[in-house]
């Protein structure tokens, strides 16, 4: 979103934020009117806080508010929306639609059919609640096992449904046709779909200039990436290092889990500023990305392309647009590590072959998501979304 902002800003488009407030945020014109923050993950300790989170995430009357003065103030031509879930929630859609402002929304995740996000139960690929029913999330507790947690979830999809929040969005950006397929699937606004892909700038990153080096892995350290399932991987391949770049709550099980495993060869450098992690996804051979839940685009593929450095995904969700095997990288099935240690092992045995496939990728990077053109494109989009706000007009 903030590189988007940057490039919007430099082709001479005049563009505020709207959002939570929050200590991570840098400066904003409209910070005064932003919405507190609120702990939801863990929730609130005292009950009657607990409620109010929850209200909230239905319905925030502060972020409605503070929506209603940044258009007055600001009148925007089109508002762009990310994440509004949880901390916004769709009562910013409100003073969008009254005061009459094209809306589009891009959608990151499968939040809009599936009340935790990423169509998973207890690890495991599920799509249950496609059929518009929120309640199956209740029945197998799929937020932490917990059946408060995933009841607070399910009626927050349910209310959303029902009441059609999300009405007043014009366009729905998916950066993948799988993404969108699925929102088809579960009638979510099916005429309002558009796939539209991320964008990378390939001539503000060094590409490699040699081949060979580690496995790379860079993301969050949760469940649900299969950083355990790459770990065993490498255990199977006897050979090679790994190196994993971002922290979370699965790092403590991870490290013992590697030094049992792998010992000696996996090596975590935690969080690290964006332009670190560019280094190190450099400096390998391949970039792992070894979810067992259904990605949607991640950038951490299109940033390692305009690396130069091949990818090695599961073969799940959106990952299968972007990798080609034998071309830009190979994929596995997920949960797999026998399947995905062949497909490093190929990578890793063969590093000219590896830095030959990476240079493809960032000619192809260079080729199909260059900013340019990924900003004539969403303008369409936008465009787009006034004519049809026009003729309902």
């Amino acid at each position: 979103m903030l590189d988007l902002v940057d490039l919007q800003r430099a082709a001479g488009h005049e563009v505020e934020l709207f959002g939570m407030d929050h200590p991570d945020n840098p400066p904003q014109r409209f910070a005064a009117h932003f919405p507190s923050s609120v702990r939801l993950d863990p929730p609130p300790a005292e009950a009657r806080r607990r409620v109010a989170a929850a209200g909230r995430m239905i319905y925030s009357r502060s972020a409605r508010r503070g929506m209603e003065a940044v258009v007055r103030s600001f009148r925007p031509d089109v508002v762009h929306l990310h994440n509004i879930y949880h901390q916004l929630s769709p009562s910013v859609l409100v003073p969008l639609a009254r005061a009459g402002v094209p809306t589009v929304m891009t959608v990151h995740d499968y939040k809009l059919v599936c009340p935790t996000y990423l169509f998973l139960d207890h690890g495991r690929v599920c799509e249950a609640c496609l059929d518009g029913f929120f309640g199956h999330a209740i029945a197998r507790r799929c937020k932490d096992d917990s059946l408060g947690a995933s009841a607070v979830l399910a009626l927050e999809s349910t209310v959303h449904r029902l009441t059609r929040a999300y009405e007043p969005v014009r366009v729905f950006i998916c950066p993948s046709h799988f993404l969108a397929g699925k929102l088809s699937q579960a009638g979510v606004y099916p005429d309002r779909l558009r796939v539209l892909g991320h964008f990378v700038d390939v001539g503000a990153v060094a590409p490699k200039t040699e081949p060979g080096g580690p496995v790379v892995y860079a993301g969050r350290l949760w469940p649900e990436k299969g950083v355990d399932v790459l770990i065993e991987a490498m255990a199977r391949l006897g050979r090679g290092q790994l190196v994993v770049a971002g922290d979370g709550p699965e790092r403590p099980r991870l490290e013992r889990l590697a030094a049992v495993r792998a010992p000696g060869r996996v090596r975590f450098h935690g969080r690290l500023p964006k332009a670190e992690v560019l280094d190190l996804v450099r400096s390998g051979t391949v970039l792992a990305v070894p979810s067992r839940s259904q990605e949607n685009q991640p950038m951490v593929v299109l940033e390692a392309f305009a690396c130069g450095v091949p990818v090695v995904t599961s073969a799940l969700g959106g990952l299968p647009e972007l990798v080609q095997p034998g071309r830009n990288g190979d994929s596995a099935p997920p949960e797999d590590p026998v399947a995905l240690a062949a497909a490093l092992d190929r990578l890793l045995g063969d590093p000219r072959r590896a830095f030959e496939m990476g240079v493809a990728a960032r000619a192809q990077a260079q080729e199909e998501l260059a900013p340019a053109g990924h900003l004539r494109r969403l303008e369409r989009l936008y465009a787009q979304a006034g004519t049809v706000l026009a003729a309902l007009g």
